[in-house]
């Protein structure tokens, strides 16, 4: 298990529009040859915008693009004639495939915090496409078939315990509050890169939320 602490981000963005972020990849100008991805996930940033801050339109291609808000809500506008508001607990994808333009940006009265997750197709090219899950639920799982990966969304009170998915890989990325995983106690912007998750159990340490990606690899079956 390899933890990364939130201070050990790349810090990316632009005060002066409005814009922070931070980086748990390699990314951008910050390029560290050492730290380009972990299985199909090339980047987990935390981006946090001002009210009537955003990013102007940009172009993305064969990235599986996964969205959770924290506080806040996100405006997203695309190229394939998509337009959402994307608020805590929903969850949104962007496939951009072959190749895709999108808008973000925080159009509210209040600061927005969220969590963009880029992970790798399994094969390049396709169609765009695009899908929001309002209010996910703990037990239900989100695929990306398309990277051969599940996302787990987890919220716990003080003492409750989880388990962790037996996965080739395992990456865990706390939103709020503490966790303890194995040996090691993780704060907010905190992560964990797991090898062969096996038996592994996440206990709240306060009331918390965390992101686990199931990694494995291979698109499921049907």
């Amino acid at each position: 298990m390899d933890v990364r602490r939130a201070d050990e981000r790349y810090r990316g963005g632009d005060p002066a529009a409005g814009i922070a972020s931070w980086h748990a990849f390699s990314f951008g100008p910050h390029y560290d040859p050492d730290n380009l991805r972990f299985g199909p996930l090339i980047a987990c940033n935390e981006e946090r915008l001002a009210p009537g801050a955003g990013f102007d339109e940009h172009p993305h291609s064969h990235t599986e693009i996964v969205t959770w808000v924290v506080e806040g809500e996100l405006t997203h506008r695309d190229s394939a004639g998509h337009e959402s508001r994307v608020r805590p607990g929903d969850v949104q994808r962007l496939s951009s495939a072959g190749g895709v333009r999108h808008v973000e940006r925080n159009d509210g009265g209040t600061p927005l915090t969220f969590v963009q997750m880029w992970l790798a197709p399994l094969a390049p090219g396709g169609d765009p496409s695009y899908e929001i899950v309002r209010g996910i639920a703990d037990s239900t799982p989100y695929a990306v078939p398309r990277a051969g990966a599940m996302l787990h969304v987890r919220r716990l009170e003080a003492g409750e315990r989880t388990a962790v998915p037996d996965a080739p890989l395992v990456y865990v990325h706390v939103v709020r509050g503490e966790v303890r995983l194995g040996g090691d106690k993780l704060a907010s912007g905190d992560a964990a890169r797991v090898t062969n998750a096996k038996d592994l159990e996440a206990v709240g340490a306060t009331a918390a939320e965390m992101l686990l990606w199931e990694l494995t690899g291979q698109e499921p079956a049907g």
